[in-house]
């Protein structure tokens, strides 16, 4: 089962006894500052629970699945997100 958006707005009204809009909007401004750190090469922490960075990819060779021509992948930043130990320990 997947927690919507919505649901997840749900549960943190009830959660924090607040309304669905305040949780909306905690939610949105959650989601704006992650984007926000990622941009600018901030790391953001949630002991236990998980942590969000900004990684850099180095250049390679790869390959185009349809003709198995060989490409170069230039280097570039992805998104590491992890799990903390709580959450981690929640999924066994």
């Amino acid at each position: 089962m997947a927690l919507s958006r919505s649901d997840l707005v749900a549960k943190l009204a009830e959660e924090t006894g607040s309304t669905k809009k305040e949780a909306d909007e905690f939610l949105t401004a959650f989601a704006e500052i992650a984007i926000k750190s990622v941009q600018e090469g901030e790391k953001i922490s949630i002991p236990g629970v998980l942590s969000i960075e900004r990684v850099k990819r180095a250049a390679r060779t790869g390959r185009n699945p349809a003709t198995g021509e060989t490409i170069d992948i230039p280097a570039g930043f992805g998104v590491k997100v992890s799990a903390g130990s709580r959450l981690k320990a929640a999924a066994k």
